[in-house]
């Protein structure tokens, strides 16, 4: 059994990871910015038994927010060994940007690049600790591969990529192994608002919902990493649910 932190965990992915992570018999501290969210639902804690999840307020701009998240993540459990970050946002600002779109860009910055980092930088002790600590980063092959004209997207999200091999790096003789896990299109919201409206900014895309990579096949993903020896965790994983993606 591990002890996670899971930020997204409110929806999408990160509350997909959530629900195979609980149903594995992990302790999941969540971070969200909406406590009310999650009630009612299988990651309530009055559902699940508090024994068993904490849920705690986190703000991805809030760089103060990473410090109190793990702390009261250690208070209420005792230590944790495994970051999971799946909080992001979307932007389609290209490389000729309007003025006045400065400012998406650095929030895009911020919550794709700084907040995970501050993140696993507030999260280190804990991961060095344990041992065999883990972090897994939703990056995208957006990381990996720039389409289209989305320049503020694809920069966090290269950046995001090369942080995740610096932390591989750093973290490897303290036995922390980090994954970059790198989908295409995934049903979520965000891909639906993405494809609901193709512009210029973005290649026309068909691809119906049941089509593309669904939450629990990356919630699948997360957890069989989780099991494997430190000898065999990949650092990367590409999950494309079409050709071309």
């Amino acid at each position: 059994m591990r002890t996670l932190m899971i930020s997204g965990a409110s929806r999408g992915i990160g509350r997909a990871i959530a629900r195979k992570a609980l149903a594995d018999g992990h302790r999941l501290s969540l971070g969200l910015r909406d406590l009310n969210s999650l009630k009612g639902s299988v990651l309530d804690p009055e559902v699940a038994g508090k024994h068993r999840v904490m849920l705690h307020s986190y703000f991805a701009e809030d760089s103060l927010g990473a410090q109190s998240w793990v702390d009261a993540t250690v208070d209420y459990f005792g230590s944790f060994d495994s970051l999971i970050c799946s909080a992001g946002i979307f932007s389609r600002v290209s490389v000729l940007f309007s003025q006045g779109e400065e400012e998406e860009i650095e929030r895009t910055m911020k919550i794709n690049l700084m907040a995970p980092w501050i993140l696993a930088r507030a999260a280190w002790p804990q991961l060095v600790h344990h041992g065999s600590g883990r972090i897994q980063m939703l990056v995208s092959l957006s990381g990996k591969e720039s389409k289209g004209k989305l320049a503020a997207y694809s920069a966090s999200k290269f950046a995001l990529l090369g942080l995740c091999q610096t932390m591989r790096n750093e973290g490897w003789n303290d036995g922390i192994r980090v994954t970059a896990i790198c989908p295409g299109w995934v049903n979520t919201d965000m891909a639906h608002s993405v494809l609901a409206e193709p512009s210029e900014f973005w290649p026309t895309q068909s691809l119906k919902p049941e089509e593309m990579t669904q939450p629990e096949d990356i919630a699948d993903i997360s957890s069989a990493l989780l099991k494997l020896d430190n000898r065999a965790v990949p650092f990367e994983v590409s999950v494309n649910s079409s050709l071309g993606w």
